[in-house]
């Protein structure tokens, strides 16, 4: 079964649930991966300040989160103000915009189990961002995007990821620009996958990445880019490691 006709199938099914039903999937191959508490169909972003403590339930888009596509500015399943712990959660599908960051943010043992437009969006200026173990799979394009303002660090270790198209991607065209910096630690990478880091060499980008395990062929560590401000389609100028820009050690595999 494709992924889009499972997407389709799950948004048939949350609909005929109905808001606030307990759903469980037990046909589909995509809901079924992670073993999770509950499910929890949710139709409107719920809110994080402080920390929120999903106890293993699995979250699953529905209403007018429940489209499953990439169409750009979808809203999310979890909102989080700066500050905010978003810990013990298991995103199914449909995942809408999974998670968004207003600032620093802190991601614990979340787990995508098939990822929406991006798994999560990080924003403001001298955030710090930390993801530290979980998982995400199927991802069209992006995993995490990178928006976030000069100052500030995204960390992005224990982490396994599969069938993806970027693990971490500082945004390439947007209104608003500065140099950027992510550390990737401790990551099991399995194929298909396109690259781990996309980068931005002309606008001070760096990534480092360090004790990375890659599982199967044509996984590359790092593309580089020429970003912009104008919203045009950044120009890929390199790819790999080159010792300033992006830094990898510690790399087993293909």
């Amino acid at each position: 079964m494709t992924r889009t006709r499972t997407k389709r199938l799950l948004a048939a099914a949350i609909a005929l649930v109905g808001v606030g039903s307990a759903v469980v999937f037990t046909n589909f191959a995509s809901a079924a991966e992670t073993t999770a508490a509950g499910d929890q169909v949710v139709t409107e972003t719920i809110q994080v300040t402080g920390v929120f403590d999903g106890a293993g339930q699995r979250f699953i888009g529905g209403g007018d989160l429940g489209d499953g596509g990439q169409a750009e500015g979808q809203d999310a399943l979890f909102d989080l103000a700066a500050g905010a712990t978003l810990t013990n959660v298991v995103i199914g599908s449909p995942a809408a915009d999974g998670v968004h960051c207003a600032g620093s943010c802190t991601l614990t043992n979340v787990k995508w189990e098939d990822v929406g437009e991006d798994a999560a969006t990080f924003r403001g200026t001298n955030a710090t961002i930390l993801i530290d173990g979980g998982s995400a799979a199927s991802a069209d394009d992006k995993v995490f995007q990178d928006n976030r303002g000069a100052g500030g660090s995204v960390t992005i270790r224990n982490f396994a990821v599969s069938d993806f198209g970027k693990l971490y991607r500082s945004c390439g065209n947007c209104s608003t620009q500065a140099a950027r910096t992510a550390t990737l630690e401790n990551i099991t990478a399995t194929a298909p996958g396109n690259t781990l880091a996309g980068i931005n060499t002309n606008l001070g980008d760096k990534v480092t990445l360090n004790g990375i395990t890659l599982v199967g062929d044509d996984i590359s560590l790092c593309d580089r880019f020429e970003g912009n401000d104008t919203g045009e389609e950044p120009t890929k100028i390199g790819e790999g490691p080159d010792g300033t820009s992006c830094v990898a050690t510690g790399v087993t595999g293909p």
